[in-house]
């Protein structure tokens, strides 16, 4: 397992303090404060896991934002075609787990990001597959470049699985 140094854990916690503000400033900008918060949700945990274990795999920008846009793919299509969100979310899952392990960018967050999309509100239905551009890969986006900034990232090709 390899330990963070104290710079590194520094630069982390800086930031996913910036990169968390920037995502949230932007979702707020397009969603309504509850729906906001469900977005930011997965946000948050892909924050923990890319700041706070950089070195894990699922932390990969690969991970990060094809964990995302497939979750968000596969969540927005269960809320189209299957009326129950219950059976929607629990059939989501699932099928978000295996895209993700066919497209190899396992991130766990990407469940949050899923069931956001069957349960997510007004504005989340109404963006219908908008919602995987924005704010779905716009945020992924936002933490990649941030955790490139302070130096999460060093490795020589970014999307090394």
């Amino acid at each position: 397992m390899h330990h963070m140094k104290q710079s590194e854990v520094a630069a982390s916690v800086i930031g996913a303090f910036l990169a968390t503000l920037i995502a949230s400033f932007f979702s707020n900008s397009i969603l309504e404060a509850g729906e906001m918060h469900m977005v930011l949700a997965s946000t948050g945990a892909s924050a923990m896991l890319v700041f706070g274990l950089p070195h894990s795999p699922v932390s990969k920008p690969w991970n990060l934002v094809g964990g995302h846009v497939v979750s968000a793919i596969v969540g927005v299509t269960c809320y189209k075609f299957i009326p129950n969100s219950i059976l929607a979310s629990s059939i989501a899952i699932p099928v978000a787990m295996q895209l993700m392990h066919l497209f190899r960018c396992t991130h766990p967050p990407g469940g949050a990001t899923a069931i956001t999309a069957i349960i997510g509100g007004e504005h989340v239905y109404n963006l219908g597959y908008a919602f995987v551009i924005i704010p779905v890969f716009f945020n992924a986006i936002i933490l990649l470049s941030i955790a490139m900034a302070v130096g999460t990232f060093r490795e020589k090709n970014p999307f090394e699985t």
